[in-house]
C-alpha cells in the first residue's frame, strides 16, 4: 500500500472498486463529509499531459463517473446513460494534487438526472461540469 492510499484511508476514504475503465486510471475513492458524498482521485504520473500536468480527459472522466453515481443513487436506477456533459476548465491540477469531486443532483423528471459537480484542490476549483443522465429502462 502506498504512502498516498494509507493517508486517505486514515481520513475516511475507502476504494470504489470498478474493474472497468475507471481501474486503468484510478483508483476512485470515496467518503462522507459532513453528510456529502465526496470523491477523489490522487494524481499521479500516469495522469500527465504533454505540458506535465493533470490530463483534462483524467478530470472530465471523473466528472461523468462521479455525477453518473449521485445520479444513480438519488434516482434508484439501475441503469444510466450519459446524455451530455458540459465541462469547464478553471484552473490546471498538478501531478500528486489530490483532486476532489462533490456531485449534486440538480434535478430529475421521469427520464432525466440533471447533475452539477465541481472538481477542486485544496478547495481551489480547478472545473466545474454539469451533466445530464438518462434513466435506462430494461427492454
Amino acid at each position: 500500500m502506498t504512502e498516498t492510499a494509507r493517508s486517505l484511508k486514515a481520513d475516511g476514504w475507502t476504494v470504489i472498486h470498478d474493474d472497468g475503465f475507471i481501474d486503468l486510471v484510478g483508483p476512485l475513492w470515496h467518503r462522507i463529509d459532513d453528510g456529502i458524498s465526496e470523491y477523489a482521485i490522487a494524481t499521479a504520473a500516469k495522469h500527465r499531459n504533454k505540458r506535465g500536468l493533470v490530463q483534462g480527459g483524467l478530470m472530465m472522466t471523473m466528472a461523468d463517473r462521479t455525477s453518473g453515481i449521485a445520479a444513480r443513487e438519488q434516482s434508484g436506477a439501475p441503469h444510466l446513460a450519459t446524455v451530455q456533459m458540459d465541462t469547464h476548465f478553471v484552473d490546471a491540477a498538478e501531478i500528486g494534487d489530490l483532486l476532489i469531486s462533490r456531485p449534486r443532483v440538480v434535478r430529475s423528471t421521469r427520464s432525466l438526472i440533471f447533475t452539477s459537480t465541481e472538481i477542486s484542490v485544496d478547495r481551489r476549483c480547478i472545473i466545474l461540469a454539469h451533466g445530464v443522465f438518462k434513466i435506462v429502462r430494461p427492454r
